[in-house]
Order: structure tokens, then C-alpha cells, then sequence
């Protein structure tokens, strides 16, 4: 799957079970826009990320963890494992 494919799927499922409309976007985000995004025809900038997260209640890492998992068929917390050694080896340097 690619990579803007997978964060629409991500930015859909996360929205859904927020139990968001697409509506309730319309402070940091057009709906067309955000339509595109979930269909994987646009690509979110790093501050649209943040804002489309915040409007979610949720940390943006949450909506990239998900949209890598589903990109790489991988478990979240897989992930989470490769962030936090990688982490460790930046404080170990």
C-alpha cells in the first residue's frame, strides 16, 4: 500500500472512531480537501497533520503509527518497539 493511501485509510478510521464527520473538520480543513486526504489523493503537510490530530483528540505520532502499520502490515506496537530503541540509541550517543 502507499503512503498517502495508507494515512487516508488511517485519518478515515481514526475520524470514524472519534465518530467525527467530515463537517466537524471545516475549522482546520476544507471537506473537499479532507476527502482527498482519506481517498489518498493529497498529501497532508507536517502542520496539517497536527491540526487534523488536535481536531481529533489524538497525538499526531497516534495517526502516523497507524498509517505506517497499515502501510508495512504490521502491529502498532511493533512500531512502537523500533521507535523506542532507536530512541534509546540517540540518548546512548
Amino acid at each position: 500500500m502507499e503512503l498517502h493511501e495508507a494515512f487516508g485509510q488511517a485519518l478515515r478510521r481514526q475520524r470514524k472512531a472519534k465518530g467525527l464527520s467530515q463537517e466537524a473538520f471545516t475549522r482546520v480543513s476544507s471537506r473537499t480537501y479532507l476527502s482527498e486526504l482519506e481517498r489518498g489523493l493529497k498529501n497532508p503537510t507536517l502542520d496539517k497533520i497536527e491540526e487534523l490530530a488536535t481536531t481529533m483528540g489524538i497525538h499526531p505520532l497516534t495517526l502516523l503509527v497507524e498509517c505506517y502499520s497499515l502501510k508495512d502490515d504490521v502491529e502498532p506496537r511493533d512500531i512502537f518497539t523500533i521507535i523506542i530503541r532507536e530512541q534509546a540509541d540517540l540518548e546512548d550517543n
